[in-house]
């Protein structure tokens, strides 16, 4: 039996007594009693209100009436969680409030030892976007658009969705969309959606939306329909390319919104991402260019747009000035 098994097992176990002794631990879950007392010691440090009592006789008091979490974590669990949300500053994540009451919560759960061990992992713990002259310094303003909080709620209700994007202030552009994916791509939130009205894909900053509500229109589309769009949009990309080491941790590091790279060896050794380019945006054309060369030389190409690829070459043919 785990560890971590057989101590939720003791719990539940001295959880209906008032009273119990290391040497019925023993006996019960048959166990050394070094074993039990190491076990008992977790259970206590974890916050369940246990009293010892001395003596011949004696061993541990079960304090009735006291307020037991309904979920108990291990002092592991409580730092992995912990550091998951200090990992999180700087992110603009959405419920941010949300996540900060979560915070206390798990302090206020946690014994006096797990507090102190949890303060010192926040000061000895750095995290990308932190100072580190000051950890407790947010350099981003740590909270998501407003109107990332309302779209998500209306999304887990119905996809099919009235937008109100707002590509300059004052000229606001009504959209029926079916929302396929919220995500964060470089820092800024962006929406996935299958725009109804002109069959295309599309990718909205988030922070440019107002006004969101579930579509009073007809879909005309099902989902598996419009997923069966997106594959097949897919299938006539462009743009593929595949990347190896290098080339897949540069990508995690920056790329343009939308791109998905799958990964095709072990360990993410390799993978390959393709997209749809306008071979009519010169300037669209130029930045998939500079950002391909930021790849890195192991950027193998199966398809490659003629205009994208003279451009290319144009970069590798300029020497370097100094």
């Amino acid at each position: 039996m785990k560890k971590t098994e057989r101590v939720n097992l003791i719990m539940r176990y001295i959880n209906n007594r008032a009273h119990f002794t290391i040497a019925e631990i023993q006996r019960e879950f048959k166990i050394s009693r070094a074993t039990a007392i190491r076990d008992i010691n977790e259970i206590q440090a974890m916050g369940f209100p246990l009293t010892t009592e001395l003596g011949r006789g004696g061993g541990y008091n079960v304090l009735q009436n006291q307020y037991l979490p309904s979920v108990r974590f291990t002092p592991e669990e409580l730092k992995a969680i912990f550091i998951s949300f200090s990992a999180s500053k700087n992110s603009q994540l959405p419920y941010l409030q949300n996540r900060r009451s979560i915070t206390e919560k798990l302090i206020g759960i946690a014994s006096q030892t797990q507090q102190d061990e949890l303060i010192e992992l926040n000061n000895i713990l750095l995290f990308e976007n932190t100072n580190p002259s000051n950890p407790n310094l947010l350099e981003l303003d740590d909270a998501a658009p407003e109107e990332l909080n309302q779209l998500i709620s209306l999304a887990v209700r119905d996809k099919h969705l009235r937008l109100t994007y707002e590509l300059s202030p004052g000229w606001p552009q009504l959209m029926d969309v079916f929302l396929l994916h919220i995500f964060n791509s470089n820092a800024q939130w962006l929406a996935e959606v299958y725009d109804l009205d002109t069959n295309e894909f599309r990718y909205l900053p988030v922070v440019m939306l107002r006004d969101s509500a579930i579509s009073e229109r007809e879909l005309t589309w099902s989902e598996q329909e419009i997923l069966s769009k997106k594959l097949l949009f897919a299938r006539e990309s462009n743009l593929v390319v595949k990347l190896d080491t290098t080339g897949i941790q540069r990508f995690k590091r920056m790329h343009p919104p939308g791109i998905i790279l799958s990964f095709t060896g072990m360990f993410q050794s390799s993978g390959i991402f393709n997209i749809q380019l306008d071979v009519t945006d010169v300037d669209s054309l130029a930045y998939y260019a500079d950002w391909l060369l930021f790849l890195g030389k192991g950027v193998e190409f199966e398809r490659i747009p003629d205009e994208l690829r003279v451009i290319l070459e144009e970069r590798l043919r300029v020497p370097p000035t100094f």
